[in-house]
């Protein structure tokens, strides 16, 4: 071993030797020193979870601890309607399907004349169906006779502010030919219904407020703030169903120079409230 030390080329070889083991042991200590640092980042990180998760129970658990009286209230009003809508339709028949559309066509020009003929305009009248079907008429009897029918419907919807004509739009139509009247339906406007619904709101709001108001003080307690508010609203329209329109399109046809009478009524709007009061 000292003969191979004190030979100048076993010196070479060894002095090599130890910069390749110097080297190995400083990529060892940047390798450990990069384990370290990755374990310390991750320790750090999952700590830092650990602080937002509890953090986060805590605002919970503080937000459970509000102090609330709950209550509801309801408001409604009431308002004459300011659009009528009336749904029309002209129905033919015949074995011919070309004839019966060919006088569907005639009829509903005719209908079409007349209302526009009382003022009405084409934004106030709308098709809202058109429809040809056919069916089987005729004797079961083996020796009876059947024939295909085809049945033409052409339906359209007058909708207009002009409530008080009502019973004039069924009768002019009628006598221009329309055979069907679907139904009438009086009901408010976007405007007019934004309006209503404000108001039985604020109503609604009052007398949840008051009910809030009158526990706070039987429990001896002060109202600081509102939670929660939850809001619904909604109306009815008024509205006269398929046997009813029948009846006045029948009396609308017997009763010559007699107009029909639809009567409106009132639309009432409703909304209603829930909310949670704060209170301490």
């Amino acid at each position: 071993m000292f003969i191979l030390l004190s030979n100048p080329k076993s010196k070479q070889i060894t002095s090599v030797f130890f910069e390749v083991m110097n080297s190995v042991n400083k990529f060892q200590c940047y390798y450990l020193l990069i384990q370290m640092s990755l374990k310390k980042l991750i320790l750090v990180s999952m700590i830092f979870v650990l602080v937002a998760a509890m953090a986060g129970t805590a605002a919970a658990a503080d937000t459970s601890d509000d102090k609330t009286i709950s209550v509801s209230g309801t408001g409604k009003v009431s308002s004459a309607p300011d659009t009528v809508i009336v749904s029309i339709a002209v129905e033919t028949e015949d074995t011919d399907a070309y004839k019966a559309q060919q006088e569907n066509a005639v009829k509903m020009d005719k209908v079409l004349s007349a209302l526009k003929g009382m003022g009405l305009t084409s934004d106030e009248i709308e098709t809202t169906g058109y429809n040809i079907y056919s069916y089987t008429s005729g004797d079961d009897s083996i020796f009876g006779s059947k024939k295909t029918v085809y049945r033409v419907t052409n339906t359209i919807k007058v909708e207009t502010m002009k409530v008080d004509m009502a019973g004039e739009i069924i009768d002019n139509a009628v006598a221009s030919g329309a055979n069907s009247i679907n139904y009438v339906s009086f009901t408010l406007s976007d405007e007019k219904s934004n309006e209503l619904r404000s108001q039985a709101l604020d109503a609604a709001v009052e007398q949840a407020k008051s009910d809030a108001d009158a526990v706070a003080s039987a429990l001896g307690v002060s109202i600081v703030g509102v939670k929660t508010v939850n809001v619904g609203a909604s109306y009815t329209p008024v509205s006269y169903n398929y046997a009813y329109a029948e009846d006045a399109m029948y009396k609308s046809t017997a009763s010559a120079g007699v107009s029909t009478s639809v009567e409106a009524g009132d639309v009432d709007v409703t909304a209603s409230v829930s909310i949670v009061y704060l209170i301490r």
